[in-house]
């Protein structure tokens, strides 16, 4: 018996089997090569084609089953993690109205930050746990204010999870945690938030039907399993943001437990059983995989946007023919610090962390003489793990005190230079794994199809690659408070 986790991320989708019983995984694709476009109309707008999502899942999905590595007919069930906060508009035909706005677009910050305050800060906080801030519901109100055209043919809105769901299945629903996500959901009453569909003046009749996530979410329709060499009772049983995804991945679902990721946006992510929030909502709380109303489970989000996208930008810039293995060794070859270049990797929207600010990314201290390709290669990790500890303080300060952070060998923790940086200046250790978030996806279909019967028993075999432990704790405090001195001049 076989599972399909499908991983809709921003640059690219990622799509891998596994064996079911042995929890093995037996291939893992990326579709396409290249990285997908972001589509900038404005200075601080970021967009995709929901259509090229699906293309491009189709695409990888035949890739996958081109390496002739198990039978597609075998694969039981689908899960889905994928890009939070994006905002999907469809007709009553399923029909995409516009480009979906997806997390990393800045427009709507002026409107979810009228709305904090209309609605008041201790109501909001208290109940939906953030900011209306620049999320889902509030890029929502802004296709409202400024393309009625488009506003009025609306049938339903959707997260990119539940896009795809619609385009495998032609069932549309939604999930509590994507609710959540949007900031559409009261978590006092464990409902979608009237206060939030009555200020925008919302139709409830947008809201797909509330799904968990571990569920029958649709059956495969009939051409879409023809089309993808499937049989047709496969289900889609399990769809979730990246970032909860990515924790279920590393079998973070207990209170204390911390995931992290470091792809195009980086995250910090705990678990609490408490209704967590930060006052100035430079930290984030969304219901977790398996939050429901018997039980509290809710995830602390830390997200720097600027993250695999700095080092991607840098890596045009200084030579797009080198891997990123060459950059690592490039950048290896300078010392701890870079000679003193500092780098402020914000250059990707608007930052919660930092308020909402938008202050793009800055290089300091260069020094023409003394300052090479190594220097920037190196400086340009250091500044992405430096903005993770100026997160990581900020939930400190909210109770969340990892004492070990768990993260996929992937993405920029790939990179030594990259991760002895983060243990480091953070002074936790890290334990790396070989799940990522198609992975966890496909066994996340397994929990919602019933093969496990527990979240534990899906992850029974999940081993630790390595274990990273903190050094140069005293340098990297130095580094990250000469690099905090610059940040807190550029806000200022």
């Amino acid at each position: 018996m076989l599972l399909l986790g499908i991983d809709l991320g921003t640059s690219s989708i990622k799509v891998s089997v596994i064996d079911a019983h042995r929890q093995k995984l037996i291939v893992s694709v990326n579709y396409p090569e290249t990285e997908t476009e972001i589509i900038a109309p404005e200075v601080g707008w970021a967009e995709q084609d929901p259509n090229l999502w699906w293309e491009h899942t189709v695409r990888c999905i035949q890739k996958a089953h081109a390496s002739n590595l198990y039978n597609p007919k075998e694969i039981r069930a689908i899960g889905i993690a994928y890009q939070m906060h994006g905002l999907v508009l469809v007709d009553k035909l399923q029909q995409v109205l516009r480009n979906a706005i997806i997390w990393c677009d800045s427009r709507a910050v002026t409107i979810g930050e009228g709305a904090f305050d209309d609605l008041g800060h201790e109501e909001c906080l208290t109940t939906l746990l953030n900011s209306p801030g620049n999320f889902t519901a509030s890029k929502l109100a802004w296709v409202k204010a400024n393309e009625p055209y488009i506003y009025e043919k609306i049938d339903k809105i959707l997260l990119p999870g539940d896009f795809l769901t619609m385009k495998l299945t032609g069932e549309v629903n939604t999930t509590t945690s994507a609710l959540s996500e949007g900031v559409f959901w009261d978590f006092s009453t464990n409902t979608l938030s009237n206060k939030v569909m009555s200020y925008f003046n919302f139709s409830e009749s947008f809201i797909p039907l509330i799904n968990p996530v571990f569920c029958n979410h649709g059956r495969l329709h009939t051409d879409v399993a023809a089309l993808l060499g499937l049989a047709t009772d496969v289900t889609v049983t399990y769809k979730a943001g990246d970032q909860p995804n990515n924790a279920l991945s590393l079998n973070v679902l207990k209170p204390g437990e911390v995931a992290a990721t470091a792809g195009t946006s980086g995250v910090i992510y705990g678990v609490s059983n408490q209704l967590v929030y930060d006052k100035e909502s430079r930290i984030n709380t969304f219901a977790h995989v398996n939050h429901d109303k018997e039980m509290i489970s809710t995830g602390v989000l830390l997200c720097i946007n600027g993250t695999g996208i700095q080092n991607s930008w840098i890596k045009k810039m200084v030579g797009d023919k080198l891997s990123y293995n060459d950059i690592n060794g490039i950048a290896g070859s300078a010392a701890i610090g870079s000679n003193g270049l500092r780098m402020l990797p914000f250059g990707n929207g608007a930052e919660r962390v930092l308020n909402n600010k938008l202050i793009n990314a800055h290089i300091h201290q260069i020094d023409f003489n003394r300052h090479g390709k190594a220097e920037v290669l190196r400086a340009t990790q250091e500044g992405i793990a430096f903005s993770f500890r100026y997160g990581l303080d900020i939930m400190r300060e909210n109770g969340l005190n990892p004492s070990i952070i768990r993260a996929g060998n992937a993405n920029l923790f790939l990179s030594p230079i990259f991760t002895s940086s983060f243990v480091g200046v953070t002074d936790t250790p890290v334990e790396l794994y070989n799940n990522d978030g198609s992975v966890g996806a496909a066994l996340g279909a397994g929990i919602g199809a019933d093969i496990y019967h527990t979240a534990g028993e899906a992850f029974s075999k999940m081993q630790m690659i390595r274990e990273i432990e903190p050094q140069h704790v005293d340098l990297y405090e130095e580094l990250y408070q000469d690099w905090k001195g610059l940040l807190i001049r550029q806000l200022n």
